[in-house]
């Protein structure tokens, strides 16, 4: 009997304990299968977390990529439609998708309202994974990002054409300085900007998008020429157009002493003898020629200057036994522009030569034609610029960059482009 008690207390022993392992058992495989999904949903929320994460900073990207497009763009002279399809199509290009995008220029908001950047605002709406079990909508996300662009100098020359050999030229014995400005050609050409013969040349530095030659030394403030730069943008190309009006007016060839008023000369002007140019605007539809002998001036009172606008490709020749002063208006519309060649038009050449009393005070800007300065005179106070699609200068000038107060504006150049939101 003792024997038969100890085994029926060792059996009951056994199988209560595998009853109870079965039971532990059973309870471990309910509480995995009730903490699965919230094992698996921390997991995936983990991983959705990190993918908006990677998202945001892929549309930063975009966004910084796309400001800086646009800023190029800008530097340009570009309109607001232009850098705004600039900066779209590098969103576009760097996967933007559905995203929207929205360019202002100047930026709406933040610090640089005031200044010359273009502000890039992206929104996109992610997808979600894991947490659409808990709801459906779309994750929302947002970059901004703003391009400032900074002029590192200020120039008192530009040649705007963008791949001409020697676009920019001094040759001869032709002596410049350049006060305070700097010399730029927006040219990629090897020799875009090139100095030759015995030519003397003075500025703060020599600026080129491409290359510069210089056969002989110059002087400049900076250690030596700056290569590979940015164009800078033509500080003009927002300027209109001035339009023909008051029918037509023309110059009488055989007065020796005459006045004549602004307005359109239709067959061009043809000066001779002293000939004095009514303050106004005067648009001529033909050649202008200053012949030989010739004394031209503004006539008074010379309340706000003239500006003389060379429709289609007609061109300026100066001889250089003339003497031409005349002065751009000092406030308005074409405030500091004395000659204005129309941008519409074709390949040419205009010709400023003149005595050394001479006084041409204000900006020559022709976006499409080569301008030859030849003349041995520059403004009041040093007072002049030139813009032109070429340039050579063979004359001999000191040119000053001070020039606000005669109504002269400020022509960027070496601009930069930094990201700074």
């Amino acid at each position: 009997m003792a024997l038969s008690g100890r085994f029926i207390r060792q059996l009951f022993s056994r199988l209560a304990s595998r009853r109870f392992c079965e039971g532990k058992g059973g309870n471990v495989a309910t509480i995995f299968a009730l903490t699965l999904p919230v094992v698996v949903g921390g997991a995936g929320f983990g991983m959705e977390t990190s993918y908006w994460y990677y998202s945001s900073l892929k549309l930063q990207a975009i966004a910084d990529a796309a400001a800086y497009a646009g800023a190029l763009e800008k530097i340009q002279g570009s309109d607001t439609a232009t850098i705004t399809a600039a900066a779209t199509t590098s969103a576009a290009s760097n996967g933007l998708g559905s995203g929207t995008i929205v360019v202002n220029t100047p930026p709406t908001s933040g610090p640089n309202t005031a200044k010359k950047a273009v502000e890039v605002i992206l929104n996109q709406n992610l997808d979600r994974m894991f947490t659409s079990i808990f709801t459906q909508t779309k994750v929302p996300e947002q970059a901004r990002a703003v391009a400032l662009i900074t002029d590192a100098s200020k120039a008192c020359n530009l040649a705007l054409n963008p791949s001409a050999s020697q676009a920019m030229l001094f040759s001869g014995s032709t002596s410049v300085k350049l006060n305070g400005c700097v010399v730029m050609a927006n040219s990629i050409a090897s020799d875009a900007l090139k100095v030759q013969g015995s030519a003397g040349l003075q500025a703060d530095c020599l600026i080129s998008a491409g290359g510069v030659v210089l056969n002989n030394p110059v002087t400049t403030v900076c250690k030596s020429p700056i290569t590979q730069a940015l164009p800078a943008a033509d500080p003009f190309a927002s300027l209109p157009a001035p339009a023909a009006t008051g029918g037509c007016k023309n110059v009488n060839g055989n007065k020796t002493t005459q006045t004549i008023q602004a307005g359109t000369y239709c067959s061009g002007m043809n000066l001779n003898g002293n000939v004095a140019l009514s303050s106004g605007t005067y648009v001529v539809q033909g050649n202008l020629k200053i012949n030989a002998g010739a004394v031209i001036t503004c006539a008074a009172p010379c309340t706000n200057g003239v500006t003389i606008f060379m429709a289609g490709s007609n061109t300026v020749s100066i001889n250089g036994n003339a003497s031409v002063t005349l002065s751009a208006p000092t406030s308005g519309t074409y405030s500091g522009v004395l000659f204005y060649g129309d941008r519409t038009g074709t390949a040419a050449q205009s010709t400023f030569n003149g005595t050394a009393d001479s006084l041409l005070t204000g900006a020559i800007y022709f976006p499409r034609q080569q301008v030859n300065y030849l003349g041995n005179f520059s403004g009041v106070n040093g007072c002049t610029q030139v813009v032109a699609d070429t340039i050579q200068w063979s004359g001999n000038s000191t040119i000053n960059q001070d020039c606000s107060s005669l109504g002269m504006k400020d022509i960027p150049a070496a601009q930069a482009v930094a990201v700074v939101e």
